[in-house]
């Protein structure tokens, strides 16, 4: 069985490389068919300028900007929303009273929010609140429906065998919420990046990836452009694959105990 999971695995792998590896293909045959720079820069000439400004003093410090901000709201959000969730399935007043609130932060458009906040909070703070923000409904709708998809009969049960909260919490929720925390997680990680990103770029907060996205479109550098639109891709996906890596480790721990 592991031998066939592992055989699937490497399967899947190989998909994502050969797909990734004709969109590139597809990707340079558009740029040649356009033939202008200004236009659509081919790949070859986006790897050259991601791997000239890599090699500049200041671009880690840009990534480390933006990152540190950008999951600082991810995780705030993550927390605050996975808390409110568990609370509101044990207290329905207070998943009625939450309800327009979360409502209307998941319904309102990113851009409002982003204006909003550049009258509120200074601009280096900018994507912090905004990436908390987008990420927040979706942690909660989702540990919320995984509370409340809970078998009644097992807790019924536990309560009448007076099993303990964390014990009840640990094996007839976690199990439920699990799937629902993992989908939130995977759809939030890159709302948040997106977001976060689309808030640096109008607030322009000194030393942001938004600024030089911003200063790439001013200066109609097309090639900075797709640079650091790589650099935003590559740095959130890579963070998805390891955040997604210790959250799976730390639900084994749990059903260990």
């Amino acid at each position: 069985m592991r031998e066939r999971r592992e055989g699937q695995k490497k399967g899947q792998k190989r998909e994502r490389l050969l797909s990734i590896a004709a969109a590139l293909v597809l990707w340079q045959i558009l740029s040649m068919a356009v033939g202008q720079k200004f236009i659509l820069v081919s790949p070859i000439t986006a790897a050259a300028r991601l791997g000239k400004i890599a090699l500049k003093g200041d671009f880690w410090l840009t990534v480390g900007f933006s990152f540190l901000r950008i999951e600082a709201g991810f995780f705030l959000g993550l927390i605050l929303g996975s808390v409110l969730a568990v609370a509101a399935a044990g207290v329905p007043l207070l998943e009625t009273m939450l309800w327009p609130y979360m409502t209307a932060v998941k319904s309102v458009p990113v851009a409002s929010f982003i204006i909003l906040c550049l009258i509120w909070l200074d601009r280096s703070g900018l994507s912090v609140f905004i990436s908390f923000l987008m990420v927040l409904p979706i942690f909660y709708f989702n540990v919320l429906s995984g509370m409340k998809s809970a078998d009644r009969k097992l807790l019924e049960m536990a309560e009448v065998f007076r099993i303990s909260r964390f014990k009840r919490f640990c094996y007839l929720y976690l199990p439920q919420v699990r799937p629902f925390l993992f989908s939130a997680c995977s759809a939030a990680l890159g709302i948040s990046w997106k977001a976060g990103v689309a808030a640096e770029v109008i607030g322009i907060p000194d030393g942001s990836i938004g600024e030089r996205l911003y200063e790439a479109k001013v200066y109609l550098d097309t090639a900075e452009l797709f640079a650091w639109t790589a650099v935003v891709v590559f740095t959130s996906v890579l963070f998805e694959k390891a955040f997604m890596g210790l959250l799976k480790r730390a639900f084994e721990r749990l059903e260990r105990l």
